[in-house]
């Protein structure tokens, strides 16, 4: 069981589910518990009698008796995630795949710090538990494959968010930079991305490393946010009313891009811009340069919103004449704890989720956020069981062969 236990560090396939749409995520807190073990199909049961079906979900629906004034929880049933992850690779992404998992399994400390030469600290939990499968390749993707340079960028974002303390930001620190609102999570779009409102004119704080921070900490919650399915978000950027004040820096916007570029890569799904007055347009234009191919080609600039997001859990204060129904009215206090309350409570049975897989590096994020998709750790044992052995025939510590083997599994 050594090497069986060995194995279970590689990468399968994604699995193949019944219905992997974002409708199947639970967001209340009285949902079934959602670490509860599928009973097999194969098992013999006392009754032929057929289970009886899951009650369907609601359609979401604003409150009819006001405005809202918290988070929306779940997508549209419309909308339908579409992750590059899911979808099956070829015979060379494979093997480049399981080079990056073989690797990435053997770490055992990290720099803590981008210095070179930098103090090593031992790999945590957390860090384990980000480095899933999707994660691996979404740092492939980004590097256009190039397996060396996945493997330096993932490590160089684990030592950034550990010299950043992007894991130690907390809701009552980040608290003051949101008290006007200036950035928001609410609803979801066409392809169930949770969708991130970003409004410069509502700035209440001069400028500081916290403004920074509050970026990366709402980012960050918006990976959160995301249902089964989906691992990238849509930014909603308006300008309205916002004058020479309110537009960054040109050191601030890289600041930024640096989190969204080289340690966020492939979380932009897109980028909507609007209401651009002219100093802002040119502010783009300085910083174009900065911004690389890819994420230039998911920005788009003063297009109806409503062709990317439903209208229903589209904010009515944006858009212009081709506005949102969603009547949203921002209170500090009731927004920001139920935001908290809501990604706390996710974030607790993502982890139980991690735990219960056996804490394996490279588990499927579908399984991680609730949705109809089995454990890595379940589809391994249901491939050797298969097989009649352990996959591949691997021997303990041949890590690559393992990964390489494990790595062309499908279910």
């Amino acid at each position: 069981m050594a090497a069986t236990q060995s194995m279970a560090n590689g990468s399968l396939a994604h699995p193949t589910t019944a219905d992997s749409s974002a409708s199947s995520f639970k967001s209340t807190a009285s949902q079934a518990d959602p670490n509860a073990t599928p009973v097999s199909s194969s098992r013999t049961t006392a009754t032929t009698t057929a289970p009886p079906e899951e009650e369907e979900e609601p359609e979401w629906q604003a409150p009819k008796d006001g405005p809202l004034k918290t988070p929306i929880y779940t997508p549209m049933k419309s909308a339908k995630p579409d992750s590059l992850s899911s979808r099956p690779l070829t015979p060379e992404q494979e093997t480049k795949y399981a080079t990056v998992f073989a690797a990435v399994s053997q770490w055992q400390t990290l720099p803590s710090t981008s210095l070179k030469d930098g103090a090593q600290a031992p790999l945590q939990d957390h860090e384990r538990m980000w480095l899933t499968r999707e994660c691996l390749l979404r740092y492939l993707r980004a590097t256009k494959w190039n397996t060396p340079n996945a493997l330096k960028r993932l490590q160089s974002t684990i030592s950034w968010r550990r010299e950043y303390g992007a894991d130690t930001f907390s809701a009552d620190y980040i608290s003051p930079e949101n008290e006007t609102g200036k950035q928001l999570i609410l609803g979801y779009d066409n392809e169930a991305r949770p969708c991130l409102y970003l409004m410069p004119a509502k700035q209440n704080t001069k400028m500081s490393d916290r403004q920074i921070h509050h970026l990366c900490y709402m980012l960050d919650r918006t990976i959160d946010m995301m249902p089964p399915g989906q691992e990238s978000a849509c930014l909603l950027i308006n300008f309205k009313g916002a004058g020479n004040g309110h537009v960054p820096t040109v050191a601030q916007a890289r600041a930024v891009l640096n989190i969204l570029q080289n340690h966020s890569p492939e979380r932009l799904g897109k980028a909507l811009i609007s209401e651009l007055p002219w100093y802002v347009a040119t502010f783009f234009k300085l910083i174009s340069p900065f911004i690389d191919p890819v994420t230039r080609e998911k920005m788009k600039f003063n297009e109806d919103l409503r062709t990317y997001v439903p209208k229903q859990q589209l904010w009515s204060q944006h858009g212009g004449s081709k506005k949102g129904e969603l009547n949203f009215e921002y209170d500090h206090d009731s927004y920001w704890p139920a935001l908290d309350k809501e990604i706390q409570r996710r974030r607790v049975a993502f982890r139980e989720r991690w735990e219960k897989g056996g804490k394996l590096i490279g588990e499927y994020e579908e399984y991680l956020r609730g949705g109809k998709c089995p454990s890595l750790g379940e589809v391994i044992r249901k491939a050797e069981e298969e097989k009649g052995e352990t996959v591949g025939g691997a021997k303990e510590g041949d890590a690559d062969l393992v990964a390489a083997e494990v790595a062309k599994l499908s279910v």
